[in-house]
């Protein structure tokens, strides 16, 4: 990971994200790093503790009740991820 970039929102550490009408609150921890790199068929997320706890974080807040199908957060490379990091979608998907 490039320690000299911080891929989380500098201006906040809170977004709020609408989804069908709701807002849903996405915390970054300080300091979080999160990089995602594609090799070939595999997706590798490297982070250090506080990039782990805010992924799980968002996680939790995916499944979080009334939450509705298809909520998502786009994370990206310099909106929220390291710099250089492909994209990344975190998606609620309740239909089997």
């Amino acid at each position: 990971m490039n320690s000299e970039y911080g891929g989380a929102p500098t201006e906040s550490t809170r977004a709020t994200v609408k989804a069908d009408g709701a807002g849903l609150v996405f915390a970054w921890d300080e300091d979080a790093r999160i990089e995602v790199r594609g090799l070939g068929s595999e997706v590798v997320i490297e982070a250090n503790a506080a990039g782990l706890r805010t992924l799980a974080g968002h996680l939790l807040v995916l499944a979080g009740d009334g939450v509705s199908d298809g909520a998502h957060l786009h994370l990206e490379d310099g909106n929220g991820l390291e710099e250089g990091s492909v994209g990344l979608v975190l998606e609620r998907s309740d239909e089997e």
